[in-house]
């Protein structure tokens, strides 16, 4: 500390001197801070090299574009399957078997944009295309995989508008070929389709198909049966008793066997407590006694109701089975045809075929590449990559005026 005396004012200064050290700066001193005005700063100084870059890359983006074939967009548009109602009076009509076409009223499969979709999307529809339009010549692909994969990269499904269609869009290189692909989609779904049963009408249709199958098949058996007996028997017709016996039976059989097919169908869609199941098993039960008592008070076997013995010959009581089971199976037959007739006429209605709104057209402006994206794109590539590495390099500048940080990015870069 030294004390100086002032000439003119008479008052003395004390003036303290510190040491060197205590102002000279310590590594631990400097201040590390970035303020945004340092990197505009450091951002002017490289304004030159940035703008070249971004210029020189969407100038790159264009050319590139330019060069790329054109693509073209075909787009169809279908309506879904809605859901309708059952044919119940005309089943009425055609003899008092309405119920049978209302079971299951709350089982049927809902008829949503997805589903559909998902349909579309099978693999067995991708495969119907490929053989179609022998896409395996067009995509050159290893695995038949890789060709389904190519398939739905250039296919787009759209269900979620407001107005509930859904949209079918290809692209391709020719505008004819996007066309042809788009509507193809549709006519490879409505050939799988025709095989599901989707609703509660197809589901009726394809169990009564089965069943009328079959009773077809045993009306042949049964005719060439008769025909057999016949042709060694030389029995043409019976007298008016056994006949009116023999067609009594058969009806009442065929009016058993078509209440059982109309239980099982209300099985499958119904519940054990459903007031028409129990109905319907009460009628069942009615017709059987009935057939039980023409069995002359026998055991009453629904598959072999006995006819008297000793009113009948051998031969004639042999030639009654027969006849009466071809009357049997043609009753039965004509009430299922009926069914079906209206399980197909319901199916109709539910709209098992989607309806096409829009037919896919050849497009008349490409869709792609767009030359403007690919510009813009570049064009922000060439700026914000050279940006970064423009901030990159001053952060590691700035943070090795600092001894302790220049020795860790040392020790970083791998510098002893």
């Amino acid at each position: 500390m030294v004390q100086e005396q002032g000439s003119e004012s008479g008052v003395s200064k004390t003036v303290q001197h510190l040491p060197a050290s205590a102002v000279e700066p310590t590594s631990d001193s400097i201040p590390l801070e970035v303020s945004v005005l340092d990197i505009l700063i450091l951002l002017r100084r490289r304004m030159r090299m940035l703008l070249i870059s971004a210029v020189t890359c969407g100038a790159l983006g264009f050319v590139i574009a330019s060069l790329e074939p054109k693509v073209y967009t075909a787009t169809t548009s279908i309506l879904p399957p809605q859901q309708a109602s059952s044919s119940s009076s005309l089943l009425a009509q055609l003899g008092g078997l309405g119920s049978l076409a209302g079971l299951g009223g709350g089982a049927g499969i809902k008829s949503t944009t997805d589903l559909y979709i998902g349909l579309m999307k099978s693999v067995t529809v991708e495969d119907g295309m490929i053989r179609h339009f022998h896409l395996d010549d067009e995509f050159k692909e290893k695995y038949h995989s890789l060709v389904r994969r190519d398939l739905e990269n250039i296919t787009k499904f759209d269900g979620t508008g407001k107005d509930g269609l859904i949209r079918i869009s290809v692209t391709e290189k020719s505008p004819q070929r996007a066309a042809e692909l788009a509507n193809g989609w549709i006519q490879e779904y409505q050939r799988l389709s025709s095989s599901l049963a989707l609703g509660e009408a197809s589901q009726r249709r394809l169990f009564l198909e089965q069943q009328l199958a079959q009773v077809k098949t045993n009306l042949t058996t049964s005719e060439e049966e008769l025909k057999r007996i016949q042709q060694t028997s030389g029995l043409i017709q019976l007298d008016s008793q056994a006949r009116a016996l023999i067609e009594t039976t058969a009806g009442l059989r065929a009016q058993i066997a078509a209440k059982e097919v109309q239980i099982q169908s209300m099985q499958t869609y119904s519940g054990t407590g459903n007031v028409d199941l129990i109905s319907a098993q009460q009628e069942l039960s009615s017709l059987r006694a009935q057939l039980t008592k023409l069995g002359g008070g026998q055991s009453g076997n629904i598959g072999d109701p006995i006819v008297p013995q000793g009113k009948l010959p051998q031969l004639g009581l042999d030639y009654g089975r027969k006849t009466r089971e071809v009357r049997y199976n043609e009753t039965l037959y004509e009430i299922l045809a009926r069914q079906f007739e209206a399980a197909k006429l319901d199916e109709a209605r539910e709209g098992a075929v989607i309806q096409v709104v829009d037919r896919a057209l050849p497009p008349d402006y490409k869709s792609g590449p767009s030359r403007l994206k690919l510009l813009l794109a570049g064009f922000f590539i060439g700026l914000f990559v050279p940006m970064a590495w423009v901030l990159w390099g001053g952060m590691i500048r700035f943070l090795r005026r600092s001894p302790d940080w220049a020795v860790k990015l040392d020790a970083l870069g791998g510098k002893s």
